[in-house]
């Protein structure tokens, strides 16, 4: 039997979730009197909703599709409720997931991650991972930033946000999302907003919910939050940079005397061996390789460097605490539990065969010609994932299919449209 948490006082309404294929939070909401039953047996829900696509299309999965019928799968209570600070009554809990079998399911993505945080354990290694994210706070009407022009790190847009980000900051503490600060972005409408880091299992639980919680902040306050990667075309888009360390005990081993260690070297060394393949991870839709571009603080090779944001891999170096690198080729939107996984799979690979980095890069990583290019393209990261034999190992047979069929449904409806581009240059020229 499951252990029965206490509500918040005054709770009438649970929220309980999960994240989807997508990092989408899916779940439903109970009354308080269904609570303790929900804790000890479960709530059934439709398996589908673990691998939608973002727009809730269905089709046959590996583990969902006509052949079975679409079955059930039981979610369960997994964090202490926490009452909603701008919902009166309404108390959140993140939920874990249960085969009908009472089995783990193939295409849970927190069970990817899971299998790599036991194996840093095993070999001895605690990892603890930060999160950024970058996002835009748009009028839902026009779909287009209330403030003008680029102002990143400025306090009066900063103070101009505040009436929408001051909510986020102290409401998502509240919920166990320790916020440690944000800022305006560099486009308009963009803001940044700073995860407080953790097991990695926790972050990634956080970023899911994180995303959640801001929409509905946002809709409260009058606007749309969009985590979309490139909403604006001419405009900077949204990333979703990871800080990693690895600790022995109490010790950073990233961290020799306040420089990056040999160990974190093979870290790094890891992470570009297979930073390619696992592309798919970072960015499974067209838009997010939209943002891909020079100049853009978004990296498009195979990089790293000391404190160097045109790199892919950005170290940090400073207390012993506080010594880390920063990956930042994901969008905001992609899956947290994938994209974390694949990111210590390769690092702990690097770790173990002690896989030299490539030369580090001193200056401006978009003027290098000789580092191989990171995947532009929707087409170019599938294929490299469909014919990645390690891809498969770390994310399961299912899970991978799965990932490659939304990748491809994405890429061949977009192949199918006639873009307004299109009709302006060719319709009556032509």
């Amino acid at each position: 039997m499951n252990d029965i948490e206490k509500l918040p006082e005054g709770t009438h309404t649970i929220a309980i979730g999960f994240g989807d294929l997508n990092g989408i939070m899916r779940g439903k909401r109970i009354p308080a009197t269904n609570w303790e039953n929900v804790c000890k047996n479960g709530t059934a829900i439709c398996l589908s909703a673990l691998v939608y696509d973002m727009t809730c299309d269905v089709w046959d999965t590996p583990i969902a599709n006509n052949d079975n019928g679409y079955p059930d799968m039981h979610i369960f209570p997994s964090t202490k409720p926490l009452a909603l600070p701008w919902e009166p009554g309404v108390a959140i809990s993140f939920a874990r997931i249960e085969g009908m079998d009472h089995k783990p399911v193939s295409v849970d993505a927190r069970k990817v991650l899971e299998r790599q945080v036991v194996r840093a354990k095993k070999l001895g290694y605690d990892i603890k991972v930060g999160t950024e994210l970058e996002f835009f706070l748009l009028d839902p009407e026009t779909k287009k930033p209330k403030d003008k022009g680029i102002q990143v790190y400025s306090l009066e847009r900063a103070s101009e946000l505040e009436h929408v980000l001051g909510p986020i900051r102290r409401h998502l503490s509240e919920c166990d999302i320790p916020i440690e600060q944000s800022n305006p972005e560099y486009a308009s409408g963009q803001v940044e907003v700073n995860i407080r880091y953790d097991d990695p299992l926790v972050s990634a639980d956080r970023v899911v919910m994180f995303r959640s919680l801001v929409k509905q902040i946002a809709h409260q306050k009058g606007y749309i939050a969009t985590f979309m990667p490139k909403p604006i075309l001419n405009e900077s888009g949204s990333g979703f940079h990871c800080h990693y360390s690895l600790w022995k005990g109490k010790k950073n081993i990233f961290s020799d005397s306040g420089k990056f260690s040999q160990e974190g070297k093979y870290f790094i060394g890891g992470i570009q061996k297979r930073i390619c393949e696992s592309t798919i991870c970072g960015s499974m839709n067209v838009n997010g390789y939209r943002r891909k571009e020079l100049y853009s603080f978004c990296p498009t090779n195979n990089t790293w460097g000391f404190d160097n944001r045109s790199t892919a891999l950005r170290v940090i170096e400073g207390s012993d605490s506080s010594t880390r690198f920063e990956k930042r080729d994901a969008g905001a939107d992609c899956n947290p539990y994938l994209r974390i996984a694949t990111d210590i799979a390769s690092g702990l690979d690097g770790l173990e065969a002690k896989t030299e980095p490539s030369k580090v890069t001193v200056g401006d990583a978009y003027k290098d010609k000789k580092s191989p290019k990171l995947p532009d393209n929707i087409s170019d990261a599938i294929n490299l994932a469909k014919g990645s034999k390690w891809l498969k190992e770390v994310l399961g047979d299912d899970m991978l299919l799965l990932c490659v069929q939304q990748c491809e449904r994405e890429l061949n409806f977009f192949s199918q449209q006639i873009t307004e581009v299109e009709t302006d240059r060719y319709l009556a020229n032509l």
